[in-house]
């Protein structure tokens, strides 16, 4: 029989970690880009050319721009590509003129890192007709909400729904109080998508158990909840952290890149509050951190990334999506690491199962974020 556990912007599960690889640059690179771009050496790499321009934050973010640039990384040490050039965004007056400085830089391939750098990829993309771009954490829909897409751009888009789903479940039957909370950077659909499949995680697990596991930070119903309204606030980011802890919350799910990390040192600060990181593996990427990430929701954008660099290296660009799903291994949740002895088998074998059962299509789970 076919369970649907519907709610309104996302779900799910995986159990397969897409750890990042390779080391992010160091951040003193800068040839005139907004923002600073690499001088484009080419030593351990082959000829061809890859570019990224990030979101705020930076490549060395601990989250999706870190997370994405590694695949430029990786690419690099196999020989696909020369040492890759990068122009961090500050503000969203950077991303057009990093965008721009890259066309200029004669790459490749051009990756743009996030759903705020849609515009601006967009309108280089039409311009520069003979250029490839892949844009991370985006698909281009037309006014119906069917996908529109751009002859010489190439999406690489995470169902992570399906991974935040499992967080969820983890996280409700991880707390002890009952409460568990949930937070954003900027109120967008690639930010949404893990709240609400966190949120209905829960839900599901309420469902199961007959618990009663309160979500705070989002409602799905109504798609309202708290937001910095941006991925560089820290003070905010640690004020909402902070509020969700005094009201009972003792899991946190921030989904907000770098200020992240605001999260954990509230968590820290607690004592007895863990953490859901989202997009690397926080125990890895975050070390000083390890001590309260419970677990993490993965996207597996160094993998996508990689992937379309290597299709344009060897001149088979499409501008066909990627989509990261739970069956592909594109997102997952991490290993509970320092709390594995915490989480009982009985919990860590109803993952399993429900991971299978979204995978067999025997549990699905929705999300109105969702890509197809």
């Amino acid at each position: 029989m076919n369970k649907r556990f519907r709610l309104a912007a996302a779900l799910s599960a995986v159990a397969l970690a897409v750890a990042a690889c390779g080391d992010a640059p160091e951040e003193d690179g800068g040839d005139g880009a907004t923002g600073g771009a690499t001088d484009g050496a080419t030593e351990g790499g082959g000829d061809f050319s890859a570019c990224m321009v990030s979101d705020q934050g930076g490549i060395n973010d601990r989250s999706f721009n870190e997370t994405s640039y590694n695949g430029l990384v990786l690419a690099q040490e196999e020989g696909i590509i020369a040492e890759p050039k990068f122009a961090e965004s500050q503000t969203d007056a950077d991303y057009g003129p990093n965008v721009d400085a890259m066309v200029q830089d004669d790459c490749g391939i051009i990756v743009t890192v996030g759903f705020l750098l849609a515009d601006a990829t967009r309108e280089a993309a039409e311009a520069n007709p003979e250029e490839q771009f892949a844009i991370v954490d985006f698909q281009y829909v037309d006014d119906t909400g069917a996908p529109a897409p751009i002859d010489n751009v190439k999406p690489l888009v995470f169902n992570t729904h399906e991974a935040a789903f499992l967080a969820g479940y983890a996280s409700a039957a991880h707390s002890t109080t009952g409460i568990v909370g949930t937070w954003g950077g900027a109120k967008i659909p690639t930010v949404t998508i893990f709240m609400d499949g966190f949120y209905d995680g829960v839900q599901y697990y309420n469902e199961q158990k007959g618990a009663d596991v309160q979500v705070l930070g989002w409602d799905k119903a109504t798609q309202e909840g708290q937001f910095v309204g941006d991925f560089a606030n820290t003070g905010l980011a640690r004020q909402i952290s902070d509020n969700l802890i005094s009201q009972g919350a003792d899991v946190l799910h921030p989904v907000a890149g770098p200020l992240a990390e605001s999260a954990a040192i509230a968590a820290q600060a607690a004592g007895n509050v863990a953490v859901v990181w989202a997009d690397s593996d926080g125990f890895e990427s975050a070390p000083d951190y390890g001590d309260v990430i419970l677990t993490s929701v993965l996207k597996g954008m160094d993998q996508a990334v990689l992937a379309a660099t290597q299709e344009a290296a060897d001149d088979a660009f499409t501008n066909e999506p990627y989509v990261g799903t739970l069956e592909n291994g594109g997102v997952g949740i991490a290993p509970f690491h320092d709390f594995d002895s915490t989480v009982t088998q009985e919990t860590k074998d109803e993952l399993a199962q429900i991971q299978e059962q979204i995978i067999s299509g025997e549990l699905v789970v929705e999300s109105d974020a969702a890509f197809s």
